[in-house]
């Protein structure tokens, strides 16, 4: 029994080096400026479940809740925006999936023009829910018990990704600023891991790529006119590299194309812009993941560039209930 309570300790240490971040991936569809903090599409034990608290604060010149990223040109907009949701990892097929829901919450204020006027426009309240699902394609099998936890690395690993918001957050038809974006949109996306070098703690590194597609349903009540929006290409970097056992960095970076709207057939301009960041990220304990995040665009020095800027403080808690019955096991012993 002594020898089994010695192994317990590295097997657990094993699994919750992995338990916080990889679940994360369903907490970060946040449309503002690509909020998708490195390492979250590592796998983790099927049946792991997590609850984040996420809070970004951002400025620019677009309603950071609407990932369409239409520029308000000499717009100046301030925003604080929360998230929280839930995630479950399982197995579908023998490979590893996710499933999630994330909902948020805040409030934006920032001059808007409409025709020929510039007007002060404030909102607040509970945006559009996101439902997220993602499965591995290509990579290593769903980890099912803690051997397969033990075992794993990314390799190269491919998934695939969808997210559908419900147009049902806080709208106001009388402005055109507004939480909620009274319409249906979501993104089809294909995260991509790049395993360089060994899978050691302390000393992994990672290249992570995802191009994602954005979708977006027309809303017929935009200040009583229609709003269209053509879809936007999207694609996110992550170089990370551990730092310490639990301490790890990233060097991040974002670019947007498309996307160009239309109000009642009058059309704008579409985007094309360039955003880089750094992320931090700290394993406090075995449940708990800190985050830390800052982006910005650099190409932004024309009237309709896109302009954002955004820092990100994220914890998330993570569980298993095998893991925590093998801690309350060795507890006893």
């Amino acid at each position: 029994m002594k020898n089994n309570g010695r192994l317990m300790k590295p097997v657990i240490l094993a699994w919750l080096a992995f338990a916080a971040i990889p679940v994360m991936a369903a907490f970060f569809p946040s449309p503002a400026l690509a909020q998708l903090p490195a390492r979250f599409y590592l796998k983790s034990l099927s049946g792991g479940s997590a609850v984040p608290l996420i809070v970004e604060s951002i400025s620019g010149n677009t309603n950071p809740f609407d990932p369409a990223h239409n520029v308000t040109a000499g717009a100046n907009f301030d925003a604080t925006m929360s998230l929280a949701g839930y995630a479950l990892a399982f197995p579908l097929l023998d490979r590893a999936a996710l499933a999630a829901i994330i909902v948020p919450m805040g409030r934006i204020s920032g001059d808007v023009t409409v025709g020929n006027t510039t007007v002060k426009q404030t909102a607040r309240g509970f945006g559009d829910p996101m439902l997220e699902f993602d499965i591995n394609l290509l990579g290593p099998p769903a980890q099912k018990n803690i051997p397969d936890v033990i075992r794993y690395e990314p390799g190269f690993s491919l998934d695939l990704l969808v997210d559908l918001a419900l147009p049902v957050g806080e709208y106001d038809n009388s402005q055109s600023l507004n939480i909620g974006q009274n319409r249906w949109y979501g993104r089809v996306a294909m995260p991509v891991i790049w395993q360089l070098g060994e899978w050691v703690p302390g000393r992994r590194t990672t290249l992570e790529i995802l191009p994602s597609v954005w979708f977006f349903g027309d809303n017929t009540d935009y200040v009583g006119k229609t709003l269209k929006t053509d879809p936007s290409f999207q694609v996110d970097a992550h170089l990370t590299r551990d730092l310490t056992e639990h301490f790890w960095g990233s060097i991040d970076g974002v670019y947007y194309k498309g996307g160009k709207s239309s109000v009642d057939g009058v059309s704008g301009s579409s985007s094309s812009n360039l955003g880089v960041g750094l992320t931090l990220g700290y394993q406090i304990n075995d449940n708990l993941n800190l985050t830390f995040g800052y982006k910005s665009t650099v190409n932004d020095s024309a009237p309709d560039d896109l302009k954002m800027d955004v820092f990100m403080v994220s914890l998330v808690f993570g569980w298993h209930p095998l893991i925590e019955g093998m801690k309350r096991l060795q507890g006893e012993k």
